[in-house]
């Protein structure tokens, strides 16, 4: 195992639900078997009695969505973003500041909707954002932003068990069934076949999983159909939603590039190392889109993860290194530079002080031999005169 690895401390603070999904002592004793010390959080007691910490590993969101109504959760999230920001050498995965624009579907489909200005190899089908009243307050919105039925309608907030409970509306008449903060977006046939990417740092994987079956496209008489998403898209689903009415070809998967530039695009933007993104590909046009983006996902169906992780982790831990011995030599650079200096100048005042008194301004300090005489006419005036009186 590498030297630098003893004494390296990750922490992690997940609730029993998390870790009992991950498995995660499947990843504490990896970390052991590298050389690392790794620490459950317990975020009722003082964080610095705990670390230091090298790493910290965490899925707060249930605490960050908390912190806005409850004043305990609010105060230990305080507490845990003044510790980082104390410690900033700390390693966190991820930021707090990165991880709250993906609970609100507001917040990501805008971000969704940017990278596609950015790079057209994505798409995200087109929405709207319904802040008040039903969903027929947002029939003209609906139009004037291209929508087209069916229209599938997601909460606003986009983690916790009701983020999973979505609706299938089919015409306006079913728009006064959802109610507001809810986001509108048109449904897009893609065989019942979705395509989660998992990203862990610069690795992601792609996980193909259940979905929604097609639908005729244009308003129909049909009545809304509510479900929960969990119940279509999980590996274990078995739904009459995901079965196909008709025979056709599975869809050919994204190509490695396009989702490869999907996941650096939204690496960059996001700020992320642990995130998933939802692709489905258009049945109509062929085209890749992007439907949904999460911090920390499940990671079912991904074996390499732990592996991935840690790997992702000692790669920052070395950057984190190699930046520190740069900084180092840098500071020395400069103290060595300063000193330099320095001494040049004390040097310098020392040879001006020195010549002065020793030998007249006009004598060559360095050959040391008599410069010419100043052509002053005082000087003259003393020397010649005598000699000419002598020749009379």
């Amino acid at each position: 195992m590498p030297s630098w690895t003893k004494g390296k401390c990750i922490g992690y603070c997940l609730n029993d639900k998390k870790k009992k999904k991950l498995n995660f002592q499947g990843f504490e004793d990896l970390c052991r078997k590298r050389g690392y010390e790794v620490t459950e959080i317990d975020l009722a007691k003082p964080l610095c009695e705990q670390g230091p910490f090298d790493v910290i590993i965490h899925k707060l969101s249930d605490l960050i969505l908390e912190s806005s109504y409850n004043s305990q959760s609010h105060q230990l999230i305080q507490d845990f973003q003044a510790y980082v920001e104390t410690y900033p050498s700390i390693i966190l995965l991820d930021p707090l500041p990165a991880v709250r624009p993906l609970l609100d579907r507001f917040e990501s489909y805008r971000l969704l909707q940017d990278l596609q200005y950015q790079d057209n190899c994505i798409f995200s089908p087109p929405y709207v954002e319904l802040n008040s009243g039903t969903g027929r307050d947002a029939v003209a919105q609906i139009w004037e932003h291209g929508l087209t039925f069916p229209l599938i309608c997601k909460t606003r907030v986009a983690h916790g068990p009701s983020s999973h409970e979505m609706v299938l509306i089919f015409n306006e008449e079913g728009l006064g069934e959802v109610n507001a903060p809810c986001l509108l977006q048109s449904f897009v046939n893609h065989d019942a076949v979705l395509f989660k990417v998992f990203v862990v740092g610069s690795s992601h994987f792609v996980v193909c999983r259940p979905s929604l079956k097609n639908f005729p496209r244009g308003q129909s008489a049909r009545r809304s159909i509510f479900f929960n998403s969990h119940d279509v898209s999980k590996p274990e689903s078995c739904s009459h939603l995901t079965e196909l009415d008709e025979a056709t070809l599975e869809p050919t998967p994204p190509s490695n590039s396009i989702v490869g530039r999907a996941v650096r695009g939204l690496r960059s933007a996001l700020g992320l190392s642990l995130f998933g993104v939802d692709l489905i590909v258009d049945k109509q046009t062929g085209r890749c889109m992007a439907i949904d983006v999460n911090t920390f996902p499940g990671y079912e169906g991904v074996p390499e993860f732990f592996s991935a992780l840690l790997n992702h982790i000692e790669m920052l831990l070395e950057s984190h290194k190699q930046v520190a011995k740069a900084r180092v030599l840098m500071a020395e650079y400069s103290l060595h530079q300063r000193v330099l200096h320095q001494d040049v100048a004390q040097e310098s005042t020392h040879e001006q002080a020195h010549d002065t008194g020793s030998k007249p301004p006009w004598v060559d300090s360095s050959l040391e031999t008599p410069k010419p005489a100043p052509t002053d006419s005082s000087f003259f005036t003393l020397t010649v005169l005598p000699a000419v009186i002598s020749q009379h």
